[in-house]
């Protein structure tokens, strides 16, 4: 009996593998922070798998994403405005009929001492990373809710748990957004709807090129710090966000899901 139910698993194993590029094929997705980096990524790869998408920014270049992928639509939009969280999901249902999947990657970092913190820094790191997040779910979960279906993946990081010098803001963010993804988590699921968080590490994009000169190498090189010796790059956080957003991820509820090359491990 136990070698037949290996032989059942290892087969559903293969065979959920075998459909992995189009097990979303049909789902209709939100993705915000989506002109650049891991919303992007995301955005591409989802599409790539048969996922309908609408691709929000506050960076006009997302427009250019619906010449890129024929059939995504686009939204320039504050993610902290209420507005553009209505918006955005009314895009989803007017153009698709649905909403399955929300993924909140929008999001924006500073390095400042909390000395030298204003109080400008401080409301838009939590408007941004959190308020953001917070507003989109509401929306999403109120398109979800009747469909008794969904998934909501907020973009993390290790400072949702770990802090270090000059990230209160952020840290502090972040941390909201774990109790977000955890309470928005018990909420949902008696609707079906899962909602689950990715702890990133160091993963090379243009977040701090705002603040910091060539970012992305100083990105690439901090990644080292980690026990993998390395930075990630987006689309290995795109796969991560595919799998949350799929039945394969069926069990998986309320979780900070680490893909932080194992620097969690080693902070103190």
């Amino acid at each position: 009996m136990s070698r037949y139910i290996c032989a059942y698993k290892f087969n559903i194993f293969n065979m959920k593998n075998n459909f992995v590029t189009n097990e979303l094929e049909g789902k209709v997705a939100v993705i915000t922070g989506a002109a650049s980096g891991i919303g992007r990524a995301t955005a591409a790869l989802l599409y790539a798998r048969g996922v309908s998408v609408v691709a929000e920014d506050y960076n006009p270049a997302v427009k250019e994403m619906a010449e890129e992928f024929p059939g995504m639509v686009t939204l320039v939009g504050d993610v902290t405005e209420e507005q553009t969280a209505k918006e955005v999901v009314d895009l989803a249902i007017k153009h698709f009929g649905k909403l399955d999947i929300l993924v909140n990657n929008a999001g924006r970092i500073i390095n400042k001492l909390v000395v030298d913190t204003t109080l400008e820094d401080w409301n838009l790191m939590l408007a941004t990373n959190v308020t953001g997040a917070f507003l989109h779910s509401k929306e999403a979960l109120k398109a979800m809710i009747p469909n008794k279906s969904g998934a909501i993946i907020n973009i993390g990081s290790y400072a949702c748990y770990f802090s270090f010098p000059t990230i209160s803001a952020y840290s502090a963010s972040k941390g909201a957004l774990a109790q977000l993804t955890k309470t928005a988590a018990l909420e949902g699921i008696e609707h079906g709807i899962r909602v689950n968080a990715i702890g990133v590490g160091d993963v090379v994009t243009n977040i701090i090129n705002e603040h910091q000169e060539n970012g992305r190498d100083f990105l690439a090189e901090h990644g080292k710090l980690a026990p993998i010796k390395r930075a990630a790059e987006p689309e290995e956080i795109a796969e991560i966000v595919s799998f949350l957003a799929s039945e394969r991820a069926s069990f998986i509820v309320g979780s900070i899901l680490m893909a932080d090359g194992g620097i969690s491990t080693i902070i103190q």
